[in-house]
């Protein structure tokens, strides 16, 4: 009886690759937050300082949208509840989509 290797299919996934593409929470303009509770958001939450999320802020109101962190699917998954808790759009996707 002979025995010979056993070749599983598995998918093609390289490693490198997915840590190059992290996710990215992305916060989206809205009609209804003032920009100062925006601001006040990415500082409680996030833990920036007021420079940093003053210019986030104004990226949310002027271009519609801010990339507010990057990092694992899990981590933007939790940031994205967090930002729906404070009353904020956010969605996540991978990091090269944006």
């Amino acid at each position: 009886m002979s025995t010979s290797p056993v070749e599983l299919d598995e998918p093609e996934v390289d490693e490198i690759t997915q840590l190059a593409r992290p996710w990215v929470t992305i916060v989206w303009n809205d009609p209804v937050n003032l920009m100062s509770y925006v601001a006040f958001v990415f500082q409680q939450y996030f833990g920036y300082g007021k420079k940093k999320a003053e210019k986030l802020m104004l990226e949310v109101h002027e271009d519609g949208r801010s990339v507010v962190s990057t990092g694992s699917r899990e981590e933007m998954e939790r940031d994205v509840q967090a930002m729906h808790e404070y009353g904020l759009w956010a969605t996540l996707q991978k990091a090269d989509q944006t």
